[in-house]
């Protein structure tokens, strides 16, 4: 990879750049487990999807395309122990700068660090997962082949019967349009997207197997409970999901 990786600190968090302002990665210094990005919080929605009081356990395998700054890996390698973690990054950079400034957990028997391209990782791997989390992105924000329906297509044959997707979407780069049409052809139409947070992202959820149908008294219920056992806040979420109308009849269906 050709561009430069950079560290700063404003306020008490560290940011990852790659050569731009964009911002791939963040951490409160403070609180190094905790989300600090918005968008890396509303990832974690995937949970009030698979409560832990009907699935105990989930997700007990999960893949991770893109390292970053290491917070989606550290806050499920901290909040579900149970978790096994393979985390598929192109550039061992970024490896390197999240050991030494974003304090990712030295722990080989619960994470694993592939150097690879995620698209050919995906292609040929043969293991299964419960969740994937889709956030690569070059320098100048683009996903690539990250974006493309073949790529959905494997991962959808990568996950386990009661499996899920999720991928972030920058806005502000592109629309959602396409990247949502995508996703839906390569799941058979199992698709939804998340109205756009405040910094542009947007994300999307894919499923297998039994259909989601899920109340929104449901799940205020299951993020009152997230919120309690791992300090994640995903209320605000959901009250722009019903301002949105993206739960017809207050039900979310996937």
């Amino acid at each position: 990879m050709s561009h430069s990786i950079e560290v700063s600190e404003d306020a008490g968090v560290r940011y990852l750049h790659f050569g731009s302002s964009w911002i791939q990665g963040a951490m409160r210094v403070a609180r190094p487990y905790a989300l600090e990005l918005e968008y890396t919080r509303e990832m974690m929605a995937a949970l009030l999807l698979r409560p832990s009081s009907e699935y105990p356990g989930w997700p007990r395998r999960v893949l991770l395309i893109g390292l970053g700054a290491g917070s989606l890996t550290k806050f499920l390698w901290r909040q579900r122990p149970e978790s096994r973690l393979t985390v598929v990054e192109i550039n061992p950079a970024v490896v390197g700068v999240a050991y030494a400034s974003f304090r990712l957990p030295d722990d080989p028997e619960r994470i694993r660090i592939e150097l690879a391209d995620g698209v050919k990782f995906v292609a040929e791997d043969q293991e299964e997962y419960d969740l994937i989390l889709v956030d690569g992105f070059d320098d100048k924000a683009r996903a690539g082949k990250l974006d493309a329906v073949p790529f959905y297509a494997a991962c959808r044959r990568r996950l386990a019967s009661d499996g899920l997707m999720v991928v972030n979407l920058l806005g502000h780069y592109r629309g959602f349009k396409g990247a949502i049409e995508r996703i839906s052809e390569a799941f058979e139409g199992r698709a939804l997207l998340f109205p756009s947070c405040d910094s542009g992202n947007a994300i999307a959820f894919a499923a297998v197997g039994d259909p989601v149908a899920i109340p929104l008294t449901e799940l205020k219920s299951n993020a009152q409970a997230l919120k309690r056992d791992a300090g994640l806040n995903l209320l605000p979420t959901l009250a722009r999901l019903q301002e949105a109308a993206s739960c017809k009849e207050g039900v979310l269906r996937l």
